[in-house]
């Protein structure tokens, strides 16, 4: 099982405590290069759609029903792959899910961080 899911910023130093590094947003984060991301995998298939995203617009007051429709597309097919896949490398290690988002506590990183957790 997992030792650690975290979520915090692409824009914050990498650290050897991260384990294994993976984005979740579904569009690269501006002023990144791909190689100073220090990430072991760009999962976008797991982010929110655009359209749950765009509805969402980071509002905290929106987050619980945010919420509530994020978790049920990571049982749709569309993202059920990608969600396995993410379950499966914080089963095997610490995992970091990285994301551009300013409010990490009301993003998705949060959200699957918690959902990871939740499967334990």
């Amino acid at each position: 099982m997992s030792k650690d899911v975290t979520c915090r910023r692409i824009y914050e130093e990498s650290s050897p405590e991260d384990g294994r590094r993976v984005l979740v947003d579904r569009v690269w984060p501006r002023g990144v290069r791909k190689e100073d991301a220090h990430l072991d995998e760009w999962l976008r298939e797991v982010a929110p759609s655009s359209e749950l995203r765009k509805w969402y617009g980071h509002d905290p007051a929106r987050f619980p029903e945010f919420r509530r429709r994020y978790l049920d597309e990571l049982r749709d097919a569309g993202h059920r792959p990608a969600a396995d896949h993410l379950r499966d490398l914080a089963a095997e290690d610490r995992l970091t899910l990285l994301t551009a988002t300013k409010d990490v506590d009301h993003s998705q990183a949060a959200v699957l961080a918690e959902w990871l957790s939740g499967h334990r």
